[in-house]
């Protein structure tokens, strides 16, 4: 079944070249230049995934995420400003599944969305609670249901981005095995998206960060220089 991505942005060349990408890999797009027509289109007639900006006039991604919540839970990208951490901390706590730093990677975007897709496909799929248990991956105080993109350590919430919870389940699924940051890379990145060895330090301090709001002694993700990184169970 072919999946309709909606794109929300008020720059209509980004509508115009993402919306082509996503037609040209199979997909159907729908397009809106503004927050306040898309929720009602969204609600009424939901696609299998959204794409929002951040930065947007009369209604902003961030308030029509909040409202799309009260009604819907299709999965959501956000497009927001290099480096813009506070877009993504408001973002994913209000629940959208993945951000994207402007300017971007037409691949990387068309990635995330298959993934996030691959993902929801999951979830539908997963029948009953010891369907779910099957899934689940516990690591000492780590627990992460890859089903539904859910991750806690000793029973408080941590929110990852798709990214960070590919690479952090790479990590986890063989404790103790230092992968490198090519295999990283493979685990978060398909579809032979090139990424430097950068990208990797830089989602694996921001996987630390956010365990570390939630306990500040949080030390599992261990570097070994020169080598890569490994999980901890201890």
């Amino acid at each position: 079944m072919t999946a309709t991505i909606a794109l929300v942005d008020d720059d209509r060349n980004i509508l115009t070249s993402v919306s082509i990408a996503l037609q040209a890999e199979g997909f159907l797009t729908r397009v809106y230049s503004d927050g306040e027509t898309a929720l009602k289109a969204l609600v009424d007639n939901p696609p299998d995934l959204a794409i929002f900006d951040v930065k947007m006039p009369r209604m902003d991604g961030l308030e029509l995420l909040r409202r799309l919540r009260e009604k819907s839970h299709i999965p959501v990208i956000f497009l927001t400003s290099k480096d813009d951490e506070l877009d993504e901390a408001l973002g994913l706590a209000m629940g959208a599944d993945d951000y994207i730093a402007k300017p971007f990677s037409q691949r990387l975007l068309i990635a995330r969305i298959r993934a996030i897709l691959r993902r929801t496909d999951a979830t539908h799929a997963v029948g009953g609670e010891e369907a779910v248990a099957d899934t689940l991956i516990v690591r000492g105080r780590l627990q992460m249901d890859p089903a539904r993109h859910k991750v806690t350590w000793g029973g408080g919430n941590v929110t990852l981005t798709v990214t960070e919870f590919l690479i952090l389940e790479a990590l986890a699924q063989r404790p103790g095995v230092v992968k490198t940051r090519n295999q990283l890379m493979d685990a978060a990145y398909q579809d032979d998206i090139y990424v430097d060895d950068r990208t990797i330090d830089s989602h694996i301090k921001r996987v630390r960060r956010k365990f570390r709001e939630v306990d500040d002694g949080f030390d599992a993700i261990e570097t070994l220089y020169g080598a890569g990184y490994r999980f901890s169970e201890e």
